[in-house]
């Protein structure tokens, strides 16, 4: 691999293509009122609210899955104690 593909052009000229675009994104961030420091804070506000998030949207499923399931599994076992008579008196009703 040779240099002109690792940067994708003359090394030189790649380096003042980026601090050219550079000083144009800081000028338009120093603009913005955004510095350095508080980018960085912000960025970390993200990062942890995202992974909050994350794990939140985990907590409510679970939740969702207990509610769920107080209602659900006692159908389900109901359900099945019928089935399991019915499938007796059926099957005794075939033998004799």
């Amino acid at each position: 691999m040779d240099r002109n593909t690792l940067f994708g052009g003359n090394p030189f000229g790649v380096l003042i293509r980026l601090v050219l675009i550079s000083i144009v994104v800081g000028i338009i961030l120093s603009a913005l009122g955004i510095t350095p420091r508080n980018l960085f804070y912000h960025l970390d506000i993200l990062a942890r609210r995202l992974y909050d998030l994350g794990f939140g949207v985990f907590e409510n499923i679970f939740g969702y899955l207990v509610l769920g399931a107080v209602v659900v599994v006692p159908i389900w076992f109901v359900a099945r104690l019928f089935g399991l008579l019915s499938s007796d008196k059926s099957d005794s009703g075939r033998k004799g």
